[in-house]
Parts: structure tokens; C-alpha cells; sequence
């Protein structure tokens, strides 16, 4: 089964085609990227707007990739990110879809984009993934934190989320805390931490709701004790990078482990912008190996936002639906 999946969830406009869930046969994206960095953050209708602009051209490419002359022949299905996200994006792409399923006589599969996440893991990059169920899946990216548990395509039960900021979210913050940049600066915090090469702070930083038996997350207080650190003491930028970012990541390996523990997981799952972060994902490794747990990362290329999970999530969840009732929705949740 061939599908097109489209996404535009933030800022980026997305296609691309994937063969049984797995196999990606072609994959284009255009980003407004700069277009932000010089407002130091995502303006929606600018986002909106070079979406609507770069749909067409960024679908013929895919298909051009793609070696699909005849959409209608060559297809089987088309799927497209509904929500979370940008209101004004998402409709570009929830709109476009359901043009091109009239357009081509196909039907439409809408896909959660944090479930989407979780099937980057099902994107083959070089060998067949052996992944078993129950899995626990951390989905950590720059809007959302959360710890599920997988019983098997489609089924899925949420353990815990963040209560306020995201982990992604809070890297974002802290580097702009730190001079390091106004958007996005989350791989530039890690790039910083990555040249401490001796933690002169290990230890100083909370590890917010570590303690805590649930799997509940929290990162909004570990900000402000960055904040109040950066005003009341003269570390340099790399130890400050490196210890908050060993904080985030200890809290997040430990929840992880213990979700997996406790429901007796026979795999672990990575998935979101922030699991390309280096730290999380050999700290991860490690723990999990402890425990004799195969652990399962998506390709580094398939952490961000990609089409190729969207339509590798409608090729494992093939539920078609009614046009009329495909609807772009911005705040939906994982369980939706």
C-alpha cells in the first residue's frame, strides 16, 4: 500500500510517500524557518501563509521524486496531520488533503501528529525493526512530554505528560536565557553543553518530579532555577548548558525506565524533536540495556517534523474517514 501523507503542523510544509508503513519512497519539505528566526519565534499567519504558498510546488516535487504520474493509479490512500499544532497550518494541510482526495478519488486517513511520532520508529533505515508490545514510548519534542504505553497498532494508554513547559520547549528557553539564541536553540544549548568538560555544577540543578511515583513531568521550576543561578553566580555558559541539560535527561531516562518496569515493557520507544538530542538517546540506551530492554530510536532525520511518519502511521492505522468529518484540530491530545 502507497500512501501521501501531508504535514504542516507548525512551520514547515511537508509530503511524502510511504510504502506499507515503512518504507519511504520519496520525501520533500520547505521551511519558514528563517523567515522566524528574525522575530526570534513562529509567527502563525507568516507560517500560514508560506504554506499556502509552498503546497503545490512541495507536493508535485514528492510526486516527481516519487515517479508517480498518476496519482489516482499509483496511490492508495492519502493521509494528513489534523492536530496538535498551528490552527492556521493545520487547516492548509487538513484543506489540501481533502482537495487532492477529491481530486484523485482516494481515500483520507487524518493522523494524530504526536501518534505519528511513535511510528518513526516503524520507518525502516537499513534493517527490519523487531519491535514488541507492550512498549513504552517517550514522545519528547518542543510542545509536548509524554510517556505512553503501547499494546499494539492503534492502542495505546498515556501514563503521564508534562504539567507545564515541555522539555523541548524549556531547552528553547534556557538558550535564550543564555544568549545562545531567540528560536529554536535547543541543539545550540546542546552543541554548548557538549564542550563542558567539567561539570563544576553536577549535582546543583533540581530533577524535577524524580522523586515523585508518577509519571508526571515538570520543567518550568528548573528553568527559573537556571534563571536565578545565571543571576546570582558567573559560570561559564558551557557548565550551565551542560548541567541543565543533564537534568532534563536524568528525569527523563528515569521516568522512562520505571514506566517500563512497571508495565512490564518489552521495548522502548523514542520519538520527537528532542529525541536527536545525543545525551538522551545514549543515556537511554544505557539504562535500558540494564534492564535487558531493547530500545528502539527513530533516524535522526525523522525527529522533526516529517510527512513520512504521518503516512507511515496511516499505513499501520488504515481507518479512512468520511471527508466531512476530518477536521484540523490544534489542541488535540495524545488519547484523542
Amino acid at each position: 500500500m502507497k500512501i501521501l501523507g501531508i504535514e504542516t503542523s507548525c512551520d514547515e510544509t511537508a509530503c511524502a510517500v510511504v510504502e506499507d508503513g515503512k518504507k519511504e519512497i520519496a520525501s520533500v519539505v520547505a521551511s519558514s524557518a528563517e523567515l522566524h528566526e528574525k522575530t526570534g519565534g513562529i509567527v502563525p499567519e507568516v507560517a500560514a501563509r508560506k504554506q499556502v504558498e509552498s503546497m503545490v510546488p512541495v507536493v508535485e516535487e514528492c510526486l516527481h521524486e516519487a515517479h508517480i504520474k498518476d496519482p489516482s493509479a499509483e496511490l492508495d490512500a492519502l493521509a494528513v496531520t489534523v492536530g496538535p499544532g498551528l490552527i492556521g497550518s493545520l487547516l492548509v494541510g487538513v484543506e489540501a488533503a481533502k482537495a487532492l482526495s477529491l481530486a484523485w478519488n482516494l481515500p483520507l486517513v487524518p493522523v494524530n501528529h504526536l501518534i505519528g511520532h511513535i511510528y518513526s520508529n516503524f520507518i525502516l533505515d537499513g534493517k527490519e525493526k523487531d519491535i514488541k508490545f507492550p512498549a513504552v514510548v517517550l514522545i519528547v519534542s518542543g510542545g509536548h512530554t509524554d510517556l505512553v504505553v503501547m499494546f499494539g497498532h492503534g492502542r495505546f494508554d498515556h501514563l503521564g505528560g508534562t504539567l507545564d513547559d515541555a522539555a523541548g520547549e524549556a531547552f528553547d528557553k534556557v538558550a535564550r536565557l543564555l544568549g545562545l539564541s531567540k528560536y529554536l536553540g535547543g541543539r545550540l544549548l546542546s552543541e554548548k553543553a557538549a564542550q563542558c568538560t567539567n561539570n563544576t555544577l553536577a549535582g546543583k540543578l533540581p530533577r524535577p518530579m524524580m522523586d515523585r511515583e508518577d509519571f508526571d513531568f515538570s520543567f518550568s521550576g528548573l528553568k527559573t532555577a537556571v534563571l536565578r543561578l545565571v543571576e546570582n553566580e558567573n559560570y561559564p555558559t558551557e557548565v550551565v548548558a551542560c548541567e541543565f541539560e543533564a537534568a532534563v535527561m536524568d528525569v527523563l531516562v528515569d521516568k522512562t525506565i520505571r514506566a517500563a518496569k512497571t508495565v512490564g515493557a518489552t521495548s522502548i520507544l523514542l520519538g520527537g524533536g528532542v529525541a536527536a538530542n545525543q545525551r538522551l538517546r545514549s543515556q537511554l540506551s544505557f539504562a535500558a540495556g540494564e534492564i535487558s530492554t531493547p530500545v528502539f530510536m527513530p533516524a535522526l532525520k525523522y525527529c522533526g517534523d516529517s510527512a513520512v511518519y504521518i503516512a507511515g502511521a496511516a499505513g499501520f492505522n488504515y481507518v479512512p474517514r468520511v471527508l466531512a468529518d476530518i477536521q484540523a484540530n490544534p489542541s488535540l491530545g495524545i488519547m484523542d
